[in-house]
């Protein structure tokens, strides 16, 4: 009992700001990326959405995560960051990927799943992705 207390209070939750959430990234390939300034969110942009207007993030405050799901055949696959929290020194960040059920019916295009939030920069030095059962 006293191990799962410690646990609780040495992971402290954080809070985040959902910058950018949809099905069509220009990203093709599933994975998890770490921004930590205006030279990286520039490229990150470029590559999720070409020339469209980037969302304004402060770098001497936040941090950008984001999970990008990769090219899937249909719209029923979506990806969401559900949580953040601080355990020692790594920031973990949660994120649930929905799939088709068995036998569903939804539309059959290709969509590119993804997710983007800005955290405030704290004291974690490392980054671990988590998807949620």
């Amino acid at each position: 009992m006293i191990a799962i207390l410690l646990a609780a209070i040495l992971q402290t939750a954080v809070p985040m700001r959902s910058i950018a959430q949809g099905l069509n990234s220009d990203i093709d390939a599933a994975r998890q990326v770490t921004v930590r300034t205006a030279d990286e969110w520039s490229k990150l942009w470029t590559q999720h959405a070409g020339e469209s207007r980037k969302p304004e993030v402060d770098f001497n405050k936040d941090i950008v995560v984001a999970v990008f799901m990769g090219t899937r055949p249909s719209a029923a696959f979506s990806i969401e960051i559900v949580g953040t929290r601080v355990d020692g020194t790594t920031l973990i960040v949660t994120y649930k990927e929905t799939r088709p059920a068995p036998g569903g019916v939804a539309a059959q295009i290709l969509t590119s799943p993804y997710h983007i939030v800005a955290v405030p920069k704290g004291t974690a030095t490392d980054v671990k992705f988590e998807r949620a059962n």
